[in-house]
């Protein structure tokens, strides 16, 4: 075996801990795999005689990369929506398919990713990379250009960001579901008042339609708002599919078998407290959705 093969042959095993890594960092899951991509050719042009441990190197390389990429897209506000539903990771309800296991370590949740993307550049990755990899204070350091310390602080700041504002979900994955059934239940049936008690009295929903048409993407607070938002659509909840959307009891509604809306749902405490929903159409067709077909 030739040093190319060797490379190639540690890059692979290697990569579905970067694309892990560059998932969480971007939120999408198309530049989780051009971030990983570059870090092959970036690889593959870089004499790594001297590195002592490549999986470490090849970190901070999809680190960099991932780094330039947000301050890109915010420099070019390639998101201008006010309403941005992350990229969700979907399954099977009866199990997380094996190369998404390593995407989904940690239960990285739509409502978690949804507060990231809140974070500057800097932050997100010093939590990312610290919090979630267990990189060093001094690697983040390079990758931000800034002291060891700095580079805890925005670590810090990242971490007091995120307790205040992503719930914590239901650990019971079955219980989980039965909150959600209940939720379909009641939408099915047009029972305002089930709906209301399934839900957190300050829950959350996000619903995101891409850019077109205008004005549909929206952010609603509050039981009974929520409710009466879900009866607006009750007529979709009989082709709710049941499914597991980044590792948590969700549905994908798909009449006909076309995939129409991802649903996530955060559960706490036997209540719903986030509803993240993407119906964009352009980013529901780039999804691997083809269980729907079973």
């Amino acid at each position: 075996m030739d040093e190319n093969d060797w490379l190639a042959e540690r890059f692979e095993a290697n990569r579905p801990d970067l694309r892990a890594v560059a998932y969480r960092m971007l939120g999408s899951l198309t530049e989780a795999d051009d971030a990983v991509q570059e870090a092959w050719l970036r690889l593959s042009r870089s004499d790594t005689s001297d590195v002592n441990n490549l999986s470490a190197w090849l970190t901070t390389v999809v680190g960099r990369v991932c780094l330039d990429m947000l301050r890109s897209r915010r420099t070019r506000r390639e998101d201008p929506l006010d309403v941005y539903v992350p990229d969700p990771v979907v399954s099977r309800a009866d199990g997380i398919e094996p190369e998404q296991e390593a995407l989904l370590a940690d239960s990285v949740g739509l409502a978690l990713l949804v507060v990231l993307d809140t974070l500057a550049p800097a932050e997100r990755l010093a939590f990312v990379l610290h919090d979630m990899f267990a990189v060093p204070f001094d690697d983040i350091a390079a990758i931000v250009d800034r002291t060891p310390t700095a580079a805890r602080q925005l670590a810090s700041r990242a971490r007091r960001r995120v307790q205040g504002s992503a719930p914590v979900p239901e650990a019971d994955l079955s219980r989980q579901r039965e909150v959600v059934d209940a939720f379909l239940a009641a939408s099915r049936g047009g029972d305002f008042d089930a709906l209301v008690a399934v839900l957190d009295p300050d829950v959350l929903l996000r619903a995101d339609y891409g850019t077109l048409p205008l004005g549909v993407s929206k952010r609603v607070r509050g039981a009974k708002a929520v409710a009466s938002q879900a009866l607006l659509f009750s007529r979709f909840a009989p082709f709710a599919k049941p499914a597991l959307v980044n590792g948590a009891a969700g549905v994908v509604t798909a009449p006909d078998g076309r995939p129409l809306a991802v649903m996530a749902f955060t559960v706490t405490d036997g209540r719903i407290v986030e509803i993240d929903i993407l119906a964009d159409p352009e980013r529901l067709r780039r999804l691997d959705l083809t269980f729907l077909d079973d």
